[in-house]
């Protein structure tokens, strides 16, 4: 790898400046490397899986993968340009001039995660590309069948130096952190990143992080229920929950609780009125996480919720194997749960009560920040305390994980959720170094300023003038 590295920087800093043409060249080449190559990638997404949806896959890792590089390449060439500063007076009026122009960092290490496996590698590498880097991927060893896939179809349309795909495991993973990247992006788990991040100190290397934690559902008592609990259970349920932005637990009304477990309840059955052959509803992704969600149910039953599994045709999960999980609705929930500790990464909801807004506020506060919060209402002035009292990485209203999607919104974390950000122009920004450039005036500015020695009045004046502002 650390040779594979080398060879990227070289010939990284053998090609400068990168020019828009060869950017959108290999913005072009990321987008027939993904679409001509779907069937494939549905297939290896599906077997990596246990099982997934081939429309889902469609949606969520192959068409929201072309989608971004698209847009990289119809913006990318006012991205790339430099801009005009104003400069400290009078040194504009006497001919100075200063601008910011983006440059490439160099080689971007992408450690990608295994829930979407397509989207979160071409997704980062619109930014990555648009901006002129070049990019070794670190795929994950839970989807290795995708891995391998990759590996294979790089080759075809890239050559090592531009791009380039390396598998493996933990050893791996903690290798390819090490390495003195230009800039390291991480899309995993809150404890996997901290590893990350001192990985990456060592050598300075700028790190984003994107990362999960628990996306609180707030319900006003001004939401429309019905079509609350709709588009939060069809989040919920989406790739079987294992999304870091899906809703992890709500928050709603005490006298409105009952309505919407049972809002909840009748939205998965209308989705998934069977599920253990339906093509629709996607299997969790290996053994150790269906055990490990199967024991947060149980600690949640054994410490006195009541928990209610959506399985509209009485399906006999136990006797099959297919890692298949039914939507569990978890009442009454305690901060000694389990389910109400850790980020749940599945099909498991928990639904707490409140009395009034601020205490939902601040049940939000006392946790750490999350990737993104929800909220569902039609009241201004409510919605606005929300946002102004909570912090989170980002906001969807009225519905759930939608604002991943926008293009031109920065997608990021704060706090335990993550680090920087990028998607659309945030993310060229994020990959760009920024340098600041400043052409001085033909004057001797030096001198009409004094700021030569010896020091005198036109020293003082110059001194009063900029502590004035």
């Amino acid at each position: 790898m650390r040779e594979l590295l080398e060879r990227q920087q070289a010939a990284f800093m053998a090609e400068l400046p990168v020019s828009v043409p060869t950017r959108k060249d290999r913005l072009a080449r990321a987008i027939a490397m993904v679409a001509e190559n779907a069937e494939r990638f549905c297939d290896a997404l599906s077997e990596d899986f246990g099982h997934r949806s081939r429309e889902q896959s469609m949606i969520t890792d192959i068409a929201a993968s072309v989608a971004p590089l698209r847009h990289a390449m119809k913006h990318v060439e006012r991205w790339a340009r430099s801009e005009r500063k104003p400069t400290l007076f009078p040194l504009g009026l006497l001919g100075a001039r200063a601008w910011i122009e983006y440059q490439p960092k160099g080689v971007v290490g992408v450690i990608a995660p295994w829930n979407f496996p397509v989207n979160l590698v071409m997704g980062p590498l619109a930014g990555v590309l648009a901006a002129g880097n070049r990019a070794m991927v670190k795929t994950s060893e839970y989807t290795p069948v995708v891995a391998a896939l990759f590996e294979e179809l790089a080759g075809r349309y890239f050559a090592p130096e531009e791009l380039a795909f390396v598998g493996g495991g933990a050893e791996m993973g903690k290798a390819f952190s090490e390495l003195p990247f230009d800039h390291l992006l991480f899309t995993g788990a809150t404890g996997i990143g901290r590893h990350i991040l001192h990985a990456a100190a060592d050598n300075l290397v700028p790190v984003t992080l994107e990362l999960g934690g628990k996306s609180p559902v707030l319900v006003g008592r001004s939401a429309d229920i019905a079509r609350a609990t709709e588009r939060v259970a069809l989040g919920k349920m989406m790739n079987a929950g294992q999304i870091c932005l899906a809703p992890d637990y709500m928050l709603v009304p005490e006298e409105k609780e009952a309505e919407v477990v049972a809002g909840l309840t009748a939205a998965a059955t209308r989705m998934y009125p069977t599920l253990l052959d339906n093509p629709d509803y996607t299997a969790i992704i290996n053994d150790r996480h269906h055990a490990r969600l199967t024991e947060w149910i149980e600690d949640a039953r054994a410490k006195g919720a009541e928990v209610i599994a959506v399985n509209p045709a009485n399906e006999d999960f136990g006797a099959s194997n297919a890692r298949k999980m039914p939507l569990h609705i978890v009442r009454n929930p305690t901060d000694e749960m389990k389910v109400m500790q850790e980020e749940i990464f599945g099909p498991v909801l928990p639904v707490r009560s409140y009395r009034d807004i601020d205490a939902a506020i601040g049940e939000v506060n006392r946790r750490d920040r999350p990737l993104a919060l929800y909220h569902f209402g039609s009241d201004a002035g409510e919605r606005r305390r929300v946002l102004d009292r909570t912090i989170s990485g980002g906001v969807t209203l009225d519905d759930v994980i939608f604002h991943v999607g926008q293009e031109e919104l920065p997608f990021g974390g704060i706090g335990p959720s993550g680090m920087g950000a990028y998607h659309g122009e945030a993310g060229f920004r994020t990959f760009s170094h920024a340098r600041s450039v400043f052409k001085q005036s033909r004057l001797d500015v030096a001198k009409l300023a004094g700021m030569k020695p010896p020091y005198g009045k036109a020293t003082w004046a110059t001194i009063r003038r900029q502590m004035k502002g």
